[in-house]
């Protein structure tokens, strides 16, 4: 019986030892750098005096491969921020509410978005908006949606400003205002309808602000003409 309780003593003894040490090898296998010095395998961040995770990925000889998962301090096991780095450099990058709904998803160059990007509805999974990004800047057509998937706005962007024809739909899908802008200000012909498509409005822009002559419309009729700038008095 004695010589039982001793090795009984002896196994416990050991196997505290073994399953104690364990989590030290265990951590040993994260957040290490390769010969040359940069990260290599599983990293690992928690935000200060917490056990909660700030990100987790891993590198290969200082370069973040396969997806990387970024946490804000209530998140728990929840990430607000994933990237999926492809073999050019390039990632897929997807941003979450805390409760895990996608808000947006795009590619990323380094910092700069690249390509299409896409937004959604708060409540729903119904695309928002949808715009596209050449080196860091909006670049093209930026179209964004009712959550019945109707067009609300369309407006073309240039190297980051607003460039061209911008419309403005109601949720019936009637056009309500058609404008132009030129380097990211109003400028040339501007008309504005109401819910039936009838013209109301009338105008010109010039440099962002009313220019020449503006026509008012009810019933298909002139009821106000405003020339601007007007004279001071």
């Amino acid at each position: 019986m004695v010589n039982d309780f001793k090795m009984k003593l002896v196994f416990c003894f050991f196997f505290g030892i073994f399953f104690g040490i364990y989590p030290a090898f265990a951590q040993s296998d994260i957040n290490q750098y390769d010969e040359n010095g940069k990260r290599h395998g599983v990293w690992k961040k928690y935000f200060s005096n917490s056990q909660q995770l700030r990100y987790e990925g891993e590198f290969d000889h200082g370069k973040e491969v396969g997806t990387f998962k970024y946490y804000c301090e209530e998140c728990k096991d929840v990430p607000t921020i994933t990237r999926e780095f492809k073999k050019d450099n390039t990632a897929l990058v997807k941003y979450f509410t805390k409760k895990g709904k996608l808000v947006s998803e795009g590619m990323m160059d380094g910092k700069d978005r690249i390509g299409e990007w896409i937004y959604y509805h708060e409540k729903s999974e119904a695309v928002m908006t949808k715009e596209s990004y050449v080196n860091g800047k909006l670049h093209g057509k930026k179209i964004t949606y009712y959550p019945n998937g109707k067009v609300t706005e369309e407006i073309n962007y240039e190297n980051g400003v607003m460039q061209g024809e911008n419309l403005y739909y109601s949720y019936d899908g009637v056009l309500l205002k058609k404008l132009k802008y030129e380097n990211d200000q109003l400028q040339g012909e501007a008309t504005y309808y109401d819910a039936h498509g009838n013209v109301v409005i009338e105008g010109f822009y010039k440099d962002g602000k009313k220019h020449g002559l503006w026509k008012y419309y009810k019933d298909g009729k002139i009821i106000l003409e405003e020339t601007y700038p007007k004279p001071q008095d």
